[in-house]
């Protein structure tokens, strides 16, 4: 409230304030990422992105964005929303990739009316990937059975334990497909007659460094966001950074007399010990992903 006064007192005695920005920053693996990490998703975020077109009278907001993708569905969820928004208000949307903007990262990115990079920034893979492991061998080897009872044949499809079945991976296939297709149709909405190149150059999955993705029509502009907003508004703009609240203990933690107890795993409640041991997993999987991209 007491800039928003500022800015007022300045037009009224005839001066012009300086243009705002909002910046708001999505980074890390797109989903939830469990108790002890907050993943990108609409629920975490929905405040931060609403809070982020709400300041009046500014120019834009910009994107921060340094992911290597995820959840499709969180993608299209969190992209939709600033979309909605940037729409409602009529405020333009730039994206600024860090180390990378890939997969998910590279649809969030496409939210934006203009995409920027760092000449070696990880732009693209433009496709969809589903990983796993066959334990078959590993538990027969070892003398354990498997026993899965389901109430309808395809219920257990894809069941690590079982040998992989052809049907399964058909299916799987096609709906990868699907993914593909609507991960497609957004980038080629959102960029239009700026991409240079057929879909079997886009569209294989393949990712590249900023400076080729500038030529392939996938981003707009090389730089960094102080940089580009300070020539497109002027070298005063005020860039104000949007914050989410992350703070994962908020109604998990229970405390003696309203203090703040001692966060030693070994005294910790059940829930959060669980909480740990899934934290150490998902942060495995998390290191996969960005791997991907040599990061």
């Amino acid at each position: 409230m007491g800039s928003m006064l500022i800015r007022r007192l300045m037009t009224a005695l005839g001066r012009k304030p300086a243009p705002i920005v909002s910046v708001l920053r999505l980074s890390g693996v797109i989903g939830a990422g469990g108790a002890l990490r907050q993943g990108i998703t609409l629920s975490a975020l929905a405040p931060a992105i609403q809070k982020a077109f709400a300041v009046p009278g500014q120019q834009a907001v910009a994107l921060q964005i340094n992911s290597p993708g995820g959840s499709p569905v969180q993608s299209a969820l969190v992209a939709g929303r600033i979309r909605q928004l940037a729409d409602e208000k009529k405020v333009p949307v730039f994206a600024f990739a860090e180390d990378v903007a890939a997969s998910g990262g590279y649809w969030l990115a496409c939210a934006a009316d203009e995409i920027y990079a760092d000449p070696s920034s990880i732009i693209g893979s433009i496709g969809v990937v589903s990983a796993g492991f066959g334990f078959q061998d590993l538990i027969a080897r070892h003398g354990i059975e498997r026993r899965v009872h389901t109430s309808g044949t395809n219920k257990a499809m894809l069941d690590p334990f079982k040998p992989e079945r052809d049907e399964d991976v058909v299916r799987l296939k096609a709906i990868q497909t699907e993914i593909h297709d609507a991960f497609k149709t957004m980038v080629r909405s959102r960029r239009g007659d700026r991409l240079k190149g057929g879909d079997e150059d886009l569209f294989t999955g393949e990712f590249w460094t900023g400076a080729k993705a500038l030529d392939l029509g996938l981003i707009d502009g090389l730089g960094d966001l102080r940089s580009v907003m300070r020539g497109r508004f002027g070298e005063k703009v005020d860039l104000r950074l949007v914050h989410a609240d992350r703070r994962w203990w908020r109604g998990r933690i229970k405390t003696e007399g309203g203090a703040f107890s001692s966060m030693v795993p070994a005294m910790l409640p059940t829930n959060l010990a669980d909480d740990f041991a899934g934290a150490m997993i998902n942060a495995i999987e998390e290191r996969a992903i960005w791997s991907r991209f040599g990061l």
